[in-house]
């Protein structure tokens, strides 16, 4: 099995995260999904590929924004 999957995306999120405070969690969370699984696909990494490695592109954005400086606002 190949991490290149867990690499792209934990690199992307890394990238992609906002530093301020996020208002709408279920809105951001599948917005950075969406965006993340169409940057892959650019890259000519296919979702299963990530799927294989870690799950859910969902859970581990989830997971980032859980463990992130910034907080959730509210």
């Amino acid at each position: 099995m190949s991490t290149r999957g867990l690499d792209f995306l934990y690199k992307w999120i890394s990238e992609h995260m906002p530093e301020g405070p996020i208002d709408d969690f279920g809105l951001f969370v599948i917005d950075m999904a969406d965006q993340a699984m169409r940057a892959a696909d650019a890259e000519g990494i296919a979702i299963q590929e990530i799927d294989e490695e870690i799950g859910s592109v969902y859970e581990a954005i989830i997971h980032a924004v859980e463990h992130r400086e910034g907080g959730l606002a509210g």
